[in-house]
């Protein structure tokens, strides 16, 4: 009978743990949502795949690159960087601007666990 008891008790333990797998915390929640957010225009996409794509911090006027008024790519990149995805400082007469790598590889997780949760299920609808 004990026996019984100790596999009902691992089997509910491994139902538990599979149903932790496939949650998110208010916090991964509220920061995968700023980081879809971000990512939510071409031209932030635009951005972050030439920010990527250098080899390090880009030194000068994205807006030079970028087919698309000044204040506009000003306003896509405060938007990045509120998210966390990049970031700027000015160094005179430039501004640099560089892939925020620690963030990048938290959106990277958060968004790989999001997908994760369907990847094996069968959906129909």
């Amino acid at each position: 009978m004990e026996k019984k008891n100790d596999v009902r008790i691992f089997a509910n333990n491994m139902i538990d743990m599979e149903k932790e797998k496939y949650k998110l915390s208010v916090e991964d929640q509220e920061m995968a949502s700023r980081f879809a957010k971000a990512l939510g225009h071409p031209t932030r996409i635009e951005i972050l795949v030439f920010l990527a794509n250098q080899d390090s911090c880009f030194f000068g006027d994205i807006h030079d690159i970028l087919p698309i008024a000044k204040s506009t790519v000003s306003q896509h990149l405060k938007e990045l960087r509120d998210a966390g995805l990049i970031q700027g400082e000015i160094e005179a007469p430039k501004v640099r601007y560089c892939i925020h790598k620690e963030n990048w590889e938290k959106a990277r997780k958060l968004f790989a666990n999001l997908f994760d949760m369907f990847s094996d299920k069968d959906i129909c609808c």
